[in-house]
């Protein structure tokens, strides 16, 4: 960051590293197995020294996770952590041929990604292209092919199949919020707004303006979201930006009986 595009903040090269498994990756079909996925996944990932680590819990793709995976999901951190003497040190497998190896094609990949993002106009200009959001959109479309042919073994899903083959696994408690739950936070929305309407339509100005000018919105939003809700927002910005086409043509309408609380 220092050498690329100059930072002038104190440490522009201090890097932080957060570490979490991919959407793509957490499957239904092998619901059980993440614990495993996310034991190594997680070694690896402490062994590199990362500063913040999620693990999430293998029901995660079904339902909201239960207390008893999230308890499971926790442990493999403190498992590694608190029990694991390797973890205590510096990342033992550091200055080894692969691991710098890999370390240089991921510094390279990294690069290569600023290059093309800076080949569009910046971030900015990339976001208007859509380039961001088809590059997520490709690569996990090559991954769903890589596992549907073989040729990226899952263990439980394309191969080392149980003579059931690779069913759903079910967890025995679903969790969905009530009716009073939904209630009781839309009541929290009104009276949010309420608490804040003598500042909303300024807040809301301001962001609309820094919007106009090119500003820093991130800025303008740290101070936005303290009188206005995300639906307030977002009707702000679309106001003075537009819809993205895609949204309007392709957004499914709300379920019957159902209503939209910003």
């Amino acid at each position: 960051m220092k050498y690329k595009y100059k930072g002038q903040q104190a440490q522009p090269d201090a890097e932080v590293s957060y570490s979490n498994v991919g959407a793509a990756v957490c499957t239904h079909r092998k619901s059980i197995s993440m614990i495993s996925v996310q034991r190594c996944r997680a070694l690896y990932a402490i062994y590199d020294n990362c500063n913040s680590l999620h693990t999430n819990a293998y029901d995660e793709a079904i339902t909201t996770p239960t207390e008893e995976s999230v308890r499971r999901a926790m442990a493999i951190q403190l498992i590694i952590n608190r029990e694991l003497g390797t973890a205590k040190n510096e990342n033992p497998n550091q200055g080894s041929f692969l691991i710098e190896e890999l370390t240089d094609l991921v510094e390279e990949a990294v690069m290569t990604e600023f290059d093309r993002i800076t080949e569009r106009g910046g971030v900015l200009g990339a976001m208007e292209r859509m380039y961001q959001r088809n590059k997520i959109q490709e690569e996990s479309l090559h991954y769903e092919m890589l596992k549907h042919t073989g040729e990226y073994p899952i263990v439980g899903v394309n191969t080392f199949l149980s003579k059931n083959g690779s069913p759903t696994i079910l967890p025995t408690e679903v969790i969905r919020s009530t009716t009073g739950e939904k209630e009781q936070q839309i009541n929290n929305l009104h009276a949010f707004q309420k608490r804040n309407e003598s500042r909303s339509a300024e807040a809301l100005s301001t962001l609309q303006q820094v919007a106009i000018d090119n500003g820093n919105l991130f800025e303008a939003l740290m101070e936005t979201v303290r009188y206005c809700s995300l639906g307030q927002i977002t009707n702000a910005l679309y106001a003075v930006g537009g819809i993205p086409e895609e949204y309007v043509t392709n957004s499914p309408p709300p379920p019957k009986g159902e209503h939209t609380v910003y």
